[in-house]
């Protein structure tokens, strides 16, 4: 399947980056992915980064990297987000997601909104110690 666009960034463990990441994926939108499904995937995209800075890293420096990837594809899009953060079991999370989420809390709530939103997320530990949340958005039907 041949991807459309593919776009990466790195960026530093702030959450003051996060504008720079939004303006860098608003940038590569496409009049072919409507706009409901484009502003989801940019909110997946913030939920994901402040994730990764504010669990993963939590214990990191600021020096260490965060690397984003964004690719388009005719049907969907992917959005990869790596850390170097402690591995951490997704699949187990969000099966007692439901008990764990409190509706009045002001955080704790990313991964129930990148699951409402995604088509598909996973988030997996790589051969170069880093992790992987993948977040992949279908905008036409196959």
């Amino acid at each position: 399947m041949k991807d459309l666009k593919k776009s990466r960034k790195q960026v530093l463990t702030d959450l003051t980056a996060l504008d720079e990441v939004l303006s860098w994926f608003n940038q590569l939108e496409q009049p072919s992915i409507p706009k409901k499904v484009w502003l989801q995937c940019q909110l997946a995209l913030a939920e994901g980064f402040t994730n990764a800075v504010r669990h993963a890293h939590k214990n990191l420096s600021p020096d260490v990297p965060i690397d984003l990837e964004v690719t388009l594809f005719p049907e969907h899009l992917e959005i990869c987000i790596w850390d170097q953060g402690q591995p951490f079991d997704l699949e187990q999370h969000l099966q007692k997601l439901d008990r764990l989420v409190d509706e009045q809390a002001g955080g704790g709530r990313g991964i129930a909104i990148l699951q409402k939103i995604a088509d598909k997320i996973s988030y997996t530990r790589t051969n170069n110690n880093r992790n992987c949340l993948l977040i992949v958005k279908r905008y036409q039907e196959i």
